[in-house]
């Protein structure tokens, strides 16, 4: 825990060698942003516990690398992206 409030800075969709992003147990809030598919090293995605809401975007699918996603925790709504049970 970091006591991190606002958005998801945009710079961090830039760091597309980043292999883990860990943000639970903050205050973040907006959305998952399509971005998030441009990490496409990352391997593990931590966003769970903080205020997040809309859907989980369906470029999470383009992250081949994926090996878990933690997103449980926040106002998220929708169903899980198709692309996710690709991986």
């Amino acid at each position: 825990r970091n006591n991190l409030s606002g958005s998801v800075p945009s710079e961090i969709w830039e760091l597309t060698n980043l292999e883990i992003l860990k943000v639970s147990h903050n205050n973040l809030s907006g959305s998952v942003p399509s971005e998030v598919g441009k990490l496409t090293n990352l391997e593990n995605l931590y966003v769970s516990w903080n205020g997040l809401s809309g859907s989980v975007p369906s470029e999470v699918g383009e992250l081949t690398n994926l090996v878990e996603i933690f997103v449980s925790g926040n106002d998220l709504n929708g169903t899980i992206p198709d692309e996710l049970y690709h991986l």
